[in-house]
């Protein structure tokens, strides 16, 4: 615990689990307040619980994928303390062959992923110049620099976050708002469960992870906890890599994991 990052309000999407929940944590032990929204109240109460003691934490429910709902949001955390940090975390994803990808499942990822960081930047970036200036950082993907067979809507609303994340610094530095954004690789959260599970694709990563192991949370929490503090008050624009060291190699060979879906499927219709 320390209070370099007291008088600090950071606002966190998908903050409920994951990576928005570690993030929020590696904040307050700094000394921050945190804000943070998910589209499940339950998750977000538990996370509430989970970090009572380490400082003041609030939850608004909302869906990051729809407008009003994060410009409310952003509101509401804002009336109760200066915004001056915030993560665009939350985030989904979709897996198939391309043709047996539905427009309802692209719109749904890109509105999510890529939309949801728009509208967070957007409305966040504009309270955090009004007090002065912050840090606003995005959770990318390897996905959006390695190719992920049969994930095209997820690799593309992640590449298009990097591009984002660096138009928005450049617009925003003059008004002292840094932004940055990270690529986690293989990171074990509740969306990524079923690849743990998947022997072949689990090894397919880790064949290709230099340092030899897969993420945790925390990992990703650290960098976030960078980028939004004091430390990297002259790093803006910039997409970091936490991977360690996939991004050297190759992505992931999702055959096996598209299989055994396609397989229960099937099991499904002829059941």
């Amino acid at each position: 615990m320390s209070d370099k990052l007291a008088g600090q309000h950071a606002f966190i999407t998908g903050g409920g689990s994951g990576i928005g929940l570690a993030s929020a944590r590696a904040l307050l032990e700094d000394g921050a307040r945190v804000t943070l929204m998910g589209r499940s109240v339950e998750k977000l109460e538990n996370a509430k619980r989970e970090l009572d003691g380490l400082g003041a934490v609030d939850v608004v429910a909302g869906d990051v994928a729809r407008e009003a709902d994060v410009a409310e949001a952003i509101a509401q955390a804002n009336d109760r303390a200066p915004l001056t940090i915030a993560v665009a975390n939350a985030g989904t994803g979709a897996i198939a062959p391309l043709a047996a990808t539905t427009d309802e499942s692209w719109q749904h990822v890109l509105q999510t992923n890529l939309s949801g960081t728009f509208y967070t930047f957007k409305h966040a970036g504009e309270a955090i110049a009004r007090a002065g200036g912050g840090a606003m950082c995005a959770i990318s993907s390897i996905a959006a620099v390695r190719t992920h067979r049969f994930m095209h809507a997820y690799v593309v609303s992640k590449a298009g976050i990097d591009m984002l994340v660096r138009n928005v610094a450049d617009e925003l530095g003059p008004a002292g708002v840094r932004v940055n954004s990270i690529c986690p690789g293989l990171v074990e959260t509740d969306i990524s469960a079923g690849l743990f599970a998947t022997p072949e694709v689990y090894e397919s990563y880790i064949d290709n992870i230099p340092l030899g192991r897969t993420g945790v949370t925390a990992d990703i929490a650290a960098a976030v906890r960078y980028l939004c503090g004091p430390e990297a008050s002259w790093v803006t624009g910039t997409v970091m890599s936490v991977d360690g060291g996939q991004h050297l190699r190759r992505g992931p060979d999702y055959g096996p994991f598209v299989q055994a879906l396609a397989q229960q499927q099937n099991d499904g219709a002829t059941s």
